[in-house]
């Protein structure tokens, strides 16, 4: 009997460094935002005094769904680039970038209203401390992205963005699907959980 197989050995790669790379500080982030979260969990309801949650926070609609969409773009922007299709890649790169500055919008008119209109800022009690804490290392994470993604952007408008950067490309869009699935946790604990608990 013939037990050879297909595959040659001699075939196998190393992963790819970049993609290693961005997996391991993906681990490393994904820890840090699990503290984040405990700590906003174990001090949840347990202010002393107000703003409290239910007071002040509303449903972050129009932010959410252009972060969530975002997600969908990114994913065309690589389909473009596999395809050879470079216009296609910068135009729904750009949105992609567009929805991500349109998030941080959003975060900044939010945080405004509620240190300026409802009085809540980092000194205010536990909760100011932990949501701004937890929103703001979301938002840090989503301004990198935003960077990022305008640095990519900024190559393919210049023609400089060629088939051996696909690896770089794929790296960001890993980053930023990232930050889109760790907003579904900050999404969860923050507007839905915390505005339900009893004060």
């Amino acid at each position: 009997m013939n037990y050879a197989t297909t595959e040659n050995p001699a075939d196998w790669k190393l992963p790819s460094p970049r993609k290693l790379g961005i997996l391991t500080l993906i681990l490393a982030e994904s820890a840090l935002f699990t503290i984040f979260v405990v700590a906003y969990l174990f001090y949840m309801g347990k202010s002393l005094n107000g703003p409290y949650p239910h007071e002040v926070l509303e449903f972050p609609l129009l932010g959410t769904i252009a972060l969530f969409s975002s997600s969908g773009t990114i994913f065309l922007a690589e389909r473009c680039l596999h395809a050879g299709n470079k216009p296609g890649f910068s135009l729904w790169w750009g949105v992609t970038a567009a929805l991500g500055v349109y998030f941080l919008y959003f975060t900044g008119a939010e945080w405004y209203h509620l240190i300026f209109e409802k009085n809540l800022t980092l000194a205010s009690n536990t909760f100011g401390t932990t949501f701004y804490s937890l929103v703001g290392l979301h938002a840090f994470h989503v301004i990198v992205g935003v960077l990022l993604l305008l640095g990519i952007l900024i190559s393919a408008l210049r023609g400089r963005l060629h088939s051996d950067h696909t690896e770089h490309v794929e790296a960001i869009s890993y980053y930023w699907h990232f930050v889109d699935c760790i907003w579904i946790v900050v999404l969860t604990v923050v507007y839905i959980l915390s505005v339900r608990v009893p004060q």
